[in-house]
């Protein structure tokens, strides 16, 4: 792991950059209501190659170039959670790099995005982001082919992924079967916690936990699915765990079950839920998402508060037959996803696409 020699991961001190930041993304800032009223509004043309696009929320469109040849393509880009650049770097890498995994293609090529201010940030710091991305990008086996800068009040940065996949074994957020498991590769709670961090309130130890899943790679997740018959997977971002959970119920026409203490969690999360630490995307995502989501009385207010949080760089939920489960666990926890659970199950669809239980 190429590093320069004096970065330090652990808070990056040297310059605030999460507190130039007014939202972490869209969902953080606006909401998923307002996505879907723009999108509402628009009549994209159709193409018969276009194997998925934004019809279903997918984590990438799909485009086939052949019989045996498609190519995957994604976009990511927000402001800093963290402060050290490096590490930034690297989370916006790993993003972008997940919804390419979630399809179950292989990223190839990467053009970063960047938006920087003309005044107040030295452009040594815009280098160690760029770097942290590059490195993650060496990483997945990626290369950055170029980018595009534009100036702007508030940093950003993210990758448009480029990759390819089998166009007869994509794997879709839509397709859950009723006696499916769902297995989720990384813990919960990135939003919390770095609401947490902004506001100086986050010990180093529950910090460190959400780097290191911020910045953990699904390519070995997407590639142990791959040898099982899932059925649906979805990478868990803005939209948190119900969101995008909902969106692949819905799609499945089917009812996804959470269990609540099957719900793996990173360090500090229910401590800093009581202290108060929800990120307006999540109380956005709860508001518009609620209505589909039947929660159980038994349920506790901090477990509600994690699922409509926003996750960055989140882990994939996959849905796959239950006999396959335990073995796909298993694989998924011996290659790095220590995390990884069962949280819940398929139903045949009930009055709500989602139950919290």
């Amino acid at each position: 792991m190429s590093k320069p020699k004096d970065h330090n991961p652990s808070r990056g001190d040297r310059i605030r950059l999460t507190a130039r930041c007014k939202a972490a993304d869209w969902a953080g800032e606006h909401g998923p209501a307002d996505l879907c009223a723009v999108l509402a509004r628009l009549d994209l043309p159709s193409h018969p190659d276009l194997l998925f696009g934004i019809s279903t929320g997918d984590d990438a469109g799909v485009l086939r170039l052949s019989g045996d040849l498609a190519i995957v393509n994604s976009v990511d880009f927000f402001t800093p959670v963290v402060d050290d650049p490096f590490t930034y770097g690297q989370i916006s890498a790993a993003g972008a790099l997940s919804d390419v995994y979630a399809t179950g293609g292989l990223p190839r090529t990467a053009l970063s995005i960047v938006c920087w201010p003309q005044t107040g940030l030295p452009g040594a710091l815009l280098a160690e982001i760029i770097r942290g991305a590059a490195e993650k990008a060496r990483e997945a086996g990626v290369v950055i082919v170029g980018g595009h800068t534009v100036v702007g009040e508030e940093v950003k940065f993210g990758m448009a992924i480029t990759g390819v996949i089998d166009p007869h074994r994509i794997v879709r957020n839509v397709g859950a079967q009723a006696g499916d498991a769902l297995v989720l590769t990384k813990a919960l709670g990135t939003g919390i916690l770095m609401t947490a961090f902004k506001r100086d309130k986050l010990a180093e130890e529950p910090y460190q936990a959400a780097v290191r899943s911020m910045t953990q790679l699904n390519a070995a997740a997407a590639s142990a699915m791959l040898k099982y018959d899932v059925h649906a997977a979805t990478g868990i971002a803005g939209f948190g765990l119900a969101g995008h959970a909902l969106k692949m119920a819905e799609g499945s026409a089917a009812t996804i079950v959470f269990e609540e203490s099957d719900l793996p969690l990173l360090p500090g999360v229910l401590d800093q839920c009581r202290a108060g630490m929800i990120p307006g995307g999540g109380e956005r995502n709860r508001e518009y998402y609620a209505p589909g989501v039947r929660i159980s009385d038994e349920v506790s207010d901090e477990i509600v508060a994690v699922a409509f949080d926003p996750q960055t760089s989140g882990g994939l939920l996959i849905a796959i037959p239950d006999k396959q489960s335990l073995a796909l666990l298993a694989e998924l926890q011996n290659c790095g996803h220590r995390d990884a659970a069962i949280i819940g199950r398929v139903t045949p669809r009930r009055e709500h696409p989602i139950e919290l239980v």
